[in-house]
């Protein structure tokens, strides 16, 4: 998807709008992934197709981290917009730890391979597809932060609503396995895994919070 000509900040080179909306490709692409991931392992548990998901999410993570170091290069060796570099360098590196999160998450369950009750599923699936919708959203909002500022709120609001949906999520999950018969190492093992998708929306709300303060100062 090609950023259009609104973009304020880098009229000047062509190649750092590519790369900056590339890199908001890779992290879009990457929740849509992580979310088939999941359903997947719910249904049948770590088989050759989740592996391969989980390969897909490396490979994104790894594109979107060249990504960002080249436009980091360009910023400082052009010394394009010094007085909002700071800004546009902290928030490609706070969208990164999204992703580092999806990709961490999946790595836990390839390792950890967790036993989750079909009772649980779907919570677990309402979860995570609440926690990739808060990312989209703060995508969203991330390319109005380039392209037309003044809509950055537009999607801002859904961010802090889909975090907010995933806490409900996770809490009623979290108190139906602390109070079903299960072992409670089993227990602790699947809350760890509740939270592990519960961060995602969180960590979408935090960065939401920081690109909220960098829209301000652009504004003012």
């Amino acid at each position: 998807m090609a950023l259009t000509k609104e973009l304020a900040l880098f009229r000047r080179t062509k190649s750092l709008e590519t790369e900056i909306d590339d890199f908001l490709d890779k992290l879009s692409e990457s929740g849509m992934v992580f979310e088939h991931a999941v359903k997947l392992y719910l249904a049948d548990g770590r088989t050759e197709e989740f592996d391969e998901k989980l390969r897909h999410v490396n490979q994104l993570e790894s594109t979107a981290d060249r990504l960002r170091r080249s436009v980091e290069t360009q910023l400082y060796a052009e010394t394009l917009i010094p007085e909002s570099r700071g800004d546009v360098l902290g928030l490609l590196e706070n969208l990164d730890s999204v992703l580092n999160l999806f990709e961490g998450a999946l790595w836990s369950f390839s390792i950890e391979t967790p036993d989750i009750p079909s009772e649980y599923h779907a919570d677990y699936a309402a979860l995570t597809e609440t926690a990739v919708q808060g990312v989209e959203s703060l995508v969203l909002a991330s390319r109005a932060f380039f392209r037309n500022i003044a809509s950055v709120s537009d999607h801002m609001h859904k961010v802090m609503f889909y975090e907010k949906e995933a806490d409900k999520v996770s809490t009623k999950l979290k108190r139906a396995i602390f109070a079903s018969d299960l072992p409670l190492s089993h227990k602790v093992h699947l809350r760890d895994f509740v939270e592990h998708i519960d961060n995602v929306a969180d960590r979408a709300e935090d960065v939401a919070d920081r690109l909220t303060i960098y829209a301000i100062k652009r504004t003012v």
